[in-house]
């Protein structure tokens, strides 16, 4: 390799293409810089790189789109620059939380204990849906703050300052926990329909805790489900529930009675 492409050695791809792999040292530390389909390209990534290690004023708000250094590498960077910790990541350690970031201009806050999660799973994103690879499977990152996938923002969970990139436990209020439960506000006091999906919404009735309502939806699953209707509906769990308790309130638990009038339409 030519002298002026210091941090670069080639390589070939499976194909028997030619490619330039660029790498920096810093502070002990060898640190990839990634792949380049020419030395020129793989070498100005180094250079940048170097650049941003040693000048601690370049700040990431000095990016440009036409780095040949990707923004996530910047990221990873200035991070291991300004803290002195390796994240191979797009992470921003601050003192109580750090920034994840998606794109120069967008990011998202997490609490520092989720950390060592984040540092090890690379978040995705597809349309408004945030998500990481887990265990073969694509895992919501809602999920982690118990909300369901299919529950939508401002009914079933709302972010506390508005700011639904603030993703800090205390910035996330669930108002839902459960299928098919809804909270309203009846002359100032919070209560709880049950609501089920059959050929539109239908209510199943009005509840005075969220418990009552989680298991009126389970109830009305139940009378579906024997008239014929199973739309593959998924139950609530109620935790702080025992068995005998959980039994005593279904049964008292009061439905509308024209649910047992819904039945499959036969063929």
């Amino acid at each position: 390799m030519a002298a002026n492409n210091t941090g670069v050695y080639e390589t070939s791809l499976k194909d028997g293409t030619k490619s330039f792999r660029a790498s920096i040292t810093y502070k002990g530390k060898h640190i990839a810089l990634g792949s380049f389909s020419n030395a020129r390209s793989a070498h100005r990534a180094y250079n940048q790189a170097q650049t941003i290690l040693e000048n601690p004023s370049w700040t990431l708000k000095k990016y440009r789109s036409n780095q040949t250094l990707p923004f996530e590498k910047c990221v990873v960077l200035v991070n291991y620059r300004d803290k002195g910790l390796y994240i191979p990541n797009p992470i921003y350690l601050e003192k109580k939380f750090f920034l994840y970031y998606l794109s120069p201009t967008q990011n998202l806050i997490f609490d520092i204990d989720d950390l060592f999660y984040y540092s090890s799973h690379k978040i995705m994103q597809r349309g408004s849906h945030l998500f990481v690879a887990d265990y073969g499977s694509q895992i919501s990152i809602l999920s982690r703050y118990g909300i369901r996938s299919y529950a939508v923002e401002g009914r079933d969970y709302r972010f506390v300052n508005g700011n639904s990139g603030d993703l800090r436990y205390e910035n996330i209020e669930v108002l839902n926990r459960y299928h098919g439960v809804r909270q309203y506000n009846h002359r100032g006091y919070l209560k709880y329909k049950a609501i089920i999906h059959v050929r539109g919404d239908f209510v199943v009735g009005k509840y005075s805790t969220e418990n009552e309502a989680a298991i009126a939806y389970n109830k009305a699953v139940d009378i579906l489900r024997k008239n014929g209707i199973d739309k593959n509906y998924m139950q609530n769990y109620i935790e702080d529930l025992s068995a005998s308790q959980y039994a005593d309130l279904y049964t008292s638990i009061k439905i509308s009675p024209k649910l047992s009038a819904i039945r499959a339409a036969s063929n």
